[in-house]
């Protein structure tokens, strides 16, 4: 079970994972804090051209980021304000939230069985996830090696660090084998050793023979 503070528009990617049970605080019933999430400056990128939900490497000119961070920061003041305004005319707190921006930071409580919580950790510490909810996911990663340490070792093993090949790259890496030959010994001299080393052959029996 994590808490967890977060942006709010971080907290619509992570819902995505529906395998959890979640607990979130809620604008209906309480005052939403006066807490918003401003990027730091290397966090602003440009538009990726290749990826509609993506940032380019490229660094922003110095003037542009300040330009950025004084637009966001100006607005999540404005509407602050504003909702503070229709608090205080005894405006329902359901209604008073609604033009609070994504950037405004929600708290929940994520209660997550270990299987599912490997698969979230997956896909959002890898290198493509926003980079956003890769910080959140590469806290709790610290966090999950801590507690469950045999069960991360053997995730990193056979997941995280694993690779998946297609068809014909496949075919590329079994003409790549074709008259190499590996003994257990060897295998076992690499780390592979015992039922790994076996399983490791006949996966190569099974790309020579596909």
């Amino acid at each position: 079970k994590f808490h967890v503070k977060l942006p709010i528009f971080v907290a619509r990617q992570w819902i995505r994972h529906r395998t959890a049970n979640v607990n979130e605080y809620s604008g209906r019933y309480s005052v939403m804090k006066d807490e918003f999430y401003v990027p730091e400056h290397h966090a602003i990128h440009f538009q990726s051209l290749g990826n509609k939900q993506g940032r380019r490497e490229e660094d922003v000119p110095a003037p542009l980021r300040k330009k950025v961070l004084d637009l966001l920061v100006t607005s999540q003041q404005k509407m602050y304000g504003e909702y503070e305004e229709m608090l205080d005319s005894d405006i329902a707190r359901e209604l008073a939230r609604i033009n609070l921006p994504l950037s405004l930071y929600t708290e929940w409580y994520w209660k997550i069985d270990l299987h599912n919580l490997f698969h979230f950790l997956r896909l959002r510490i890898d290198p493509h996830a926003q980079y956003e909810i890769r910080v959140y996911g590469e806290a709790m990663a610290k966090i999950t090696k801590k507690v469950a340490p045999i069960a991360w070792e053997a995730f990193e093993d056979h997941i995280l660090k694993s690779e998946r090949f297609s068809r014909l790259e496949m075919k590329v890496i079994a003409e790549n084998l074709a008259g190499k030959t590996f003994t257990k010994e060897a295998l076992e001299a690499k780390g592979l050793k015992g039922r790994e080393a076996d399983e490791f052959l006949e996966k190569l029996d099974r790309i020579r023979n596909d």
